[in-house]
């Protein structure tokens, strides 16, 4: 038990320092990416971190309803990418946590800040109210998030093996999980 416990602290100090640094490199991205750029460039920027939000909560919540049967059966038939999904059905719930929280989490918040950013080029370039373009860039932001990550739950949920599969082909090109 004392072991478990052990593993489960080492898992949160990892995933903390992963967070910062994560966090810390959208950040850079963002601030570097959307001074000095025109509306188009910033809004496509700010799309990008909401389309990122979303699509790493559909593989978190693919990854914990898939069904273990096919990807022990594609991994047994040597399909490119299913050792690493099995890998990612083994840890679901690490995976889910560092993909729907850490991932998602730092996406929302990024494009927050973002948003403000673009809020401002707005204003200035069409000379409106700052608050009135702040509180509606805002609530599109917010309304994008939620609605595309309902979306993509649904979506995950009824696709969980094909989108768990497609994510873990595309990993196997960078990691190799060692054989045990």
């Amino acid at each position: 038990m004392k072991k478990k416990k052990n593993n489960n602290a080492i898992w949160i100090i990892k995933i903390t320092i992963l967070a910062f640094v994560i966090s810390l490199t959208f950040s850079l991205i963002s601030e570097l990416t959307l001074n000095n750029v025109n509306i188009i460039i910033g809004i496509i920027i700010l799309i990008l971190f909401i389309l990122i939000g979303v699509i790493f909560d559909m593989i978190g919540i693919s990854v914990t309803v898939s069904d273990e049967k096919p990807i022990h059966s594609m991994n047994s038939r040597k399909i490119k990418g299913a050792d690493v999904a099995v890998k990612l059905k083994k840890n679901a719930a690490k995976v889910s946590s560092f993909c729907n929280d850490v991932v998602g989490d730092i996406c929302g918040i990024i494009s927050g800040s973002a948003g403000v950013v673009v809020a401002t080029l707005i204003s200035s370039k069409l000379n409106v109210n700052p608050l009135i373009i702040s509180l509606i860039v805002t609530a599109l932001i917010a309304s994008l998030t939620i609605g595309g990550k309902a979306m993509g739950k649904d979506i995950a949920i009824k696709n969980g093996n094909n989108i768990l599969y497609i994510f873990s082909k595309f990993i196997s090109y960078f990691y190799h999980p060692k054989n045990k």
